[in-house]
């Protein structure tokens, strides 16, 4: 906020974990503004429905509650108050709330004050009007005092909009002196150290003389730190802050949570970001398909971890590629099959044979047998309607049809199916970029465990070579950095896209992990001895279930549309 009174300074940014402050720094410098010099101030989140909710929430009890603020900006009720939801006039000026998904938002007003929250979570284009951002700091060319604040959370290394800002600018840290031995030291993560399967015991180490700070010398350290330029100043002053510098957070609390999300990558690029408030550097461009051919498993039957199967179909021209994989606990997973069956995808034969496979259940190494859960369709070659049909009757078995969609921040499955097609079947638009993201990161596992992938022994190399034949490049779509998976020439990608629909398969149940390992558990379990009492009846079981296992919710089973999921 200093900073931002300070004329030689034009752009301020701040990249740093959640919860920090960063908003409610935003709306001490509208204050200031609405109170003490008065500017016309552009507000910029990443949808216009949150720049609705800042408003209602955050904005409007500040100008209600703060004597320095109240009657500044008029009563949205009154007459000709010129106060709507997103914009507001005061004194001498105005302020606008935009989204930045919507060009029309960000054009016609002249702003001194751009002020631009979650840049990481923008659009990279206001419709076809190019980067929000540059929109938005276009509209304060006219004013020698203007001023751009731009805050976020980063996301991954190379994309991030903060990160690229921040390193443009001076890089400040937060330095704290240790107690003992007076060495002044930005806070890291590699300091902090725990004993051995202790997290509780968390503490902070001193870089210089090792000395053990608990949360009450950390705290009281802060209140005696100092902000400190790391690089050369060029009018842009960078500010970073992690979560160790939160007086809300203890380093127990951080370290529970960090090996919390250590077990898969998704977790931790999360962790990363929105408590170290650092980028994510993705170790998922290019995998190895001959270190996955070198551990290959051998097993007879189902392994008995395995809770949850679906299958993953690619169609194409002569044949249909399919992958049976099986899902346990954290979605470790094993590829139970690779099967291929030739045939004229418009033919009703091969549709037929795919049936019957999908009817088949897998018998598990106890001997119990589990059916296919959820399979997906690729619609998005030359056989579309076949797939339509076969989906269409087939709904009510969880058998999707789906297409996949590339592109940054879409779901691997969606929250809603779309009918815009012939058929008015229900498609599902996958997200396959996120699904990739994931397959590849979870490949690079070497520990079995949680997200590990488990191959068989006799699985043919070409597999292998197909599930990572695609690779990561950074291209530049209207000026933007935006990471896209290419398919060099003259390989093939069939068992990767069978592995991603298997994966959207399993996320279209949202299964619950816990509740299964507890029903696993107790039919494991041997029975008690008969109670003579005379106890309440149990409500009726699924039809073809016995012996259902039970919780709160419908006895332990997920219920789904067309039936009942173990």
């Amino acid at each position: 906020m200093d900073a931002v009174s300070d004329t030689e300074i034009h752009t301020v940014v701040v990249m740093s974990s959640a919860q920090v402050g960063k908003t409610e720094s935003l709306l001490n410098i509208i204050g200031y503004h609405v109170a003490q010099d008065p500017a016309p101030i552009l507000l910029l989140q990443p949808t216009l429905e949150m720049g609705e909710a800042f408003s209602k929430d955050r904005l409007a009890p500040m100008a209600r509650d703060t004597p320095a603020l109240r009657g500044k900006i008029k009563d949205p009720r009154s007459r000709d108050s010129g106060n709507t939801l997103l914009h507001k006039t005061f004194p001498g000026g105005h302020i606008t709330i935009a989204g930045a998904n919507s060009p029309a938002s960000l054009a016609s007003r002249p702003i001194r004050i751009v002020l631009a929250d979650e840049v990481d979570r923008y659009p990279p284009s206001a419709g076809t009007e190019g980067d929000p951002v540059s929109l938005a700091r276009k509209r304060s060319t006219t004013f020698w005092n203007r001023k751009t604040i731009l805050t976020s959370t980063p996301t991954v290394k190379g994309l991030s909009r903060v990160e690229a800002e921040w390193e443009l600018s001076d890089k400040r840290r937060f330095f704290v002196a240790c107690e003992d031995c007076g060495q002044r030291q930005h806070l890291k993560w590699a300091q902090v150290k725990w004993p051995e399967g202790k997290p509780s015991e968390a503490f902070y180490a001193c870089e210089e003389c090792g000395t053990a700070w608990d949360d009450a010398q950390r705290w009281r350290s802060l209140r005696l730190g100092e902000w400190k330029a790391t690089a050369p100043f060029t009018g842009t002053a960078g500010f970073h802050l992690n979560e160790i510098y939160s007086p809300w957070v203890k380093l127990s609390d951080m370290a529970s949570s960090f090996l919390s999300a250590k077990r898969s990558p998704e977790t931790l690029k999360t962790w990363v970001n929105t408590s170290l408030g650092e980028a994510w550097e993705e170790d998922a461009e290019r995998v190895d398909g001959h270190s996955l051919m070198d551990r290959v498993e051998t097993w007879q039957d189902c392994p008995n971890d395995v809770l949850v199967i679906t299958c993953g179909v690619d169609v194409q021209d002569d044949r249909l590629e399919i992958e049976k994989a099986g899902w346990g606990s954290d979605e470790e997973s094993w590829s139970l099959d690779h099967k291929i069956i030739y045939g004229d995808p418009s033919s009703p034969d091969i549709w037929r044979e795919l049936d019957e496979y999908l009817l088949e259940r897998t018998k598990r190494a106890d001997g119990t047998e589990l059916p296919v859960h959820a399979a997906c369709v690729d619609s998005g070659g030359h056989h579309t309607q076949a797939v339509y049909r076969f989906a269409k009757d087939r709904i009510r078995r969880r058998v999707y049809a789906i297409k996949g969609m590339g592109g940054p921040g879409r779901p691997v499955w969606p929250r809603y199916a779309s009918k815009n097609n012939k058929g008015r079947v229900n498609l599902f638009l996958i997200g396959v970029d996120a699904a990739k993201d994931a397959t590849y990161a979870r490949l690079k596992i070497r520990d079995a465990g949680p997200g590990y992938c488990h191959f068989p022994k006799g699985r043919e190399p070409h597999y292998f070579e197909q599930l990572t034949a695609e690779v990561v490049v950074t291209k530049y779509v209207k000026g933007f950095p935006t990471r896209v998976y290419e398919l060099p020439g003259g390989k093939r990608n069939e068992a990767l896209d069978c592995r991603v629909y298997a994966y959207a398969a399993l996320q279209s149940l949202n299964v619950r992990w816990g509740h299964l390992l507890a029903a696993q558990a107790k039919d494991r379990a041997p029975p008690k001895p008969a109670n003579t009492e005379q106890i309440e009846a149990a409500p009726a079981s699924p039809a073809g279930v016995s012996n259902p296992p039970v919780n709160r919710r419908n006895g332990g089973w997920v219920e789904r549309r067309g039936g009942w999921l173990r």
